[in-house]
């Protein structure tokens, strides 16, 4: 499934990745996306989703931030509105906002998350 998706694909390498190298950490994928019906997404929506959150949470603070937020994006994938607004927005709240377009990249944003 993942092969004809490029950013999941990427997504799923960058969070095994995560996770073997640091096993005590917590990150998660927030299902916001995706192709939906018109009463599923009403659902949806009713239930807490929110245009413009990022793909992955990085659930610990560090470096005076509350957590990091990472949206993953193909090589010449582009924010949407919604997700420059929410970007502004967490970064206003204390959380560190990245975008992410390789494992390369994904690797570089963490350590320097959580490496200070």
């Amino acid at each position: 499934m993942a092969r004809n998706y490029p950013e999941e694909s990427l997504q799923i390498a960058c969070v095994q990745w995560f996770r073997l190298q640091y096993p005590n950490s917590i990150i998660f994928h927030v299902p916001n996306g995706g192709k939906r019906n018109p009463r599923e997404a009403a659902r949806l929506k009713r239930a807490g989703t929110l245009a413009g959150i990022p793909d992955l949470f990085v659930a610990e603070p560090c470096n005076n931030m509350s957590g990091l937020f990472i949206e993953m994006k193909s090589p010449k994938g582009k924010l949407t509105d919604s997700q420059k607004d929410m970007s502004d927005r967490l970064l206003n709240f204390g959380y560190a906002f990245e975008v992410c377009r390789s494992i390369e990249e994904f690797v570089h944003i963490v350590r320097g998350y959580l490496n200070g």
